[in-house]
């Protein structure tokens, strides 16, 4: 499953409403609300959980996945040393990460691209890659655009 920077992952664009993602990947092994009332898909098979936001008309707007078939500019990325993807990503531009540490796990976040590396015991378990806010201060949404 192929990372798209600033667009997605796999077929799913942010910016999709509900419909258009059960049209390509069927029911969602769980449907459910979160604390801000977003409606939240979980994709068993495809180790991936998305969300709708509300306050947005329910557009994908963030997508958690966990699948060792997850890859970025050709290369997998999960359970992974974070140097060794750092390293592997630092040709592609991708160099700037403000660390965060919590428990055993530790977050690399890249604002320009919206995505986070979460590590632990050094390894990339978990990643996470959310719809990009332009200039105007509104989600850039890649769904339905030319």
């Amino acid at each position: 499953m192929k990372i798209n920077l600033k667009n997605g992952i796999d077929k799913l664009l942010f910016g999709m409403k509900q419909n258009d993602v059960t049209a390509i990947y069927g029911k969602p092994d769980r449907n459910y609300k979160d604390e801000d009332n977003n409606v939240i898909f979980a994709y068993n098979a495809l180790k991936m959980r998305l969300t709708f936001y509300v306050e947005e008309d329910l557009k994908l707007g963030y997508i958690v996945a966990s699948s060792p078939d997850l890859e970025l500019f050709g290369t997998t990325i999960i359970n992974k040393k974070i140097t060794d993807v750092k390293k592997e990503l630092a040709p592609k531009g991708l160099i700037k990460f403000t660390q965060e540490e919590f428990d055993t796990f530790e977050n690399y976040f890249n604002e320009e691209n919206w995505i986070i590396f979460q590590t632990e015991f050094d390894e990339v378990v978990k990643f996470e890659i959310g719809a990009i806010i332009n200039q105007k201060d509104e989600f850039d949404w890649k769904f339905g655009k030319k």
